[in-house]
């Protein structure tokens, strides 16, 4: 089984037809069930249901609450090197932008962790830019040797794997993959990916389903809002999500929606995804899939990030550096993107509370014997 055909299937279709013919009944009735199909999903993106947001986002409140109480899980990313073989058009990391490169020693590493776990943080998603010389698997396993003597959970944003490669992170002890498909626009998603191993579209499709396979506690897939048609690509998420939550029922299916933001390079978004339309998006996906984890990054600016509070998130990050060594590093890194929330942990803890929500840095605990240091 593939995902492909459901993707090829729903990229082709006549989908801007439908989201515009949506009525306010098709909105009611989608409101009313209890499971929702692709059909629902779109009358709840149309135009006809911005006169009921209100209405959809209290429901979107009391499912979010039901399955995830007033919680929000708190996480960092942890750049190991911008060295980068693709040629993304939209992406700081892209092979032909002439920015310093670099990747941390062990030694470095050491510092990083120390720095991110003095905050408290429990959860790490560490990223590498796309290239394989550079963050091989062997560097990559001697990475977590140093990190899992301070982190619980750790998750990878990296390029794309084979099977038996997630197996053996997770073995290291790697329980979360983040990889988001960019578009399922394949045809956009040639021209937005000219060079490099991550022009192959049905390879990186099928990665977060090789990660299940390979025992990974927690996938998280998305699309990069922006690039192309963000209603025909958040649809597809919300699809491709459904499909890894029934094959897979023992990992934990979770969405990130990223908007695009200021990074090195001409690029400019295709479209514009107003702060509405990302509402609309997130209480659709809740409806859709009310057990789905939600992550909202600081791409996003505070006031945005308080504000969708009740409505639909589950995980947040706090304290970011998008630059390598920007967490224990003093210099002028280039970071991948520019971040518009720049609170550190502590004080998005104390926005949590303000707002009556738990920051949660770790809401799971291992079956096996954690490993000797271990915090």
């Amino acid at each position: 089984m593939s995902f492909y055909p459901i993707c090829a299937e729903y990229s082709g279709a006549p989908l801007t037809e439908i989201f515009a013919a949506a009525t306010e009944s098709d909105v009611r009735r989608a409101l009313g069930k209890t499971l929702l199909g692709p059909e629902d999903f779109l009358a709840l993106m149309s135009p006809a249901a911005l006169p009921l947001l209100e209405e959809i986002a209290r429901k979107a409140s009391r499912l979010t609450e039901q399955n995830f109480g007033r919680t929000i899980q708190l996480f960092t990313p942890l750049y190991l090197s911008n060295y980068c073989t693709n040629h993304c058009v939209y992406c700081g990391f892209n092979a032909k932008n002439k920015i310093p490169r670099t990747q941390l020693t062990l030694k470095q590493l050491e510092e990083e962790a120390k720095a991110i776990a003095s905050t408290g943080l429990k959860h790490l998603l560490i990223l590498t830019g796309e290239s394989r010389i550079k963050a091989s698997p062997d560097y990559l396993d001697s990475c977590m040797g140093v990190l899992r003597k301070y982190f619980p959970s750790v998750s990878i944003e990296i390029y794309a794997m084979e099977q038996d490669e997630y197996a053996r992170l997770v073995d290291a002890g790697v329980d979360g993959l983040t990889i988001y498909q960019e578009t399922y626009d394949e045809e956009l998603y040639a021209e937005l990916h000219p060079r490099g191993p991550k022009r192959d579209f049905r390879y990186r499709l099928d990665a977060p389903e090789r990660g299940c396979k390979a025992g990974m506690r927690v996938v998280n897939i998305g699309a990069l809002l922006g690039l192309g048609d963000w209603h025909k690509d958040a649809l597809i998420t919300a699809l491709h999500a459904a499909y890894l939550q029934d094959r897979y029922p023992e990992v934990d299916i979770s969405v990130s929606l990223p908007r695009m933001r200021p990074h090195v390079g001409e690029f400019q978004p295709t479209s514009i995804v107003e702060d509405r339309d990302m509402v609309q998006v997130m209480l659709a996906l809740r409806l859709f899939l009310p057990r789905l984890g939600i992550t909202v990054s600081t791409r996003e600016n505070a006031e945005f990030r308080e504000n969708i509070l009740p409505l639909g998130v589950t995980k947040m990050s706090a304290g970011v550096s998008t630059a390598v060594g920007g967490h224990s590093q003093d210099g002028d890194q280039v970071g991948q993107f520019d971040i518009s929330d720049e609170r550190g942990v502590e004080e998005m803890c104390e926005v949590l509370r303000k707002h009556g929500y738990q920051p949660v840095f770790k809401d799971w605990e291992s079956i096996t014997e954690p490993a000797k240091g271990a915090a």
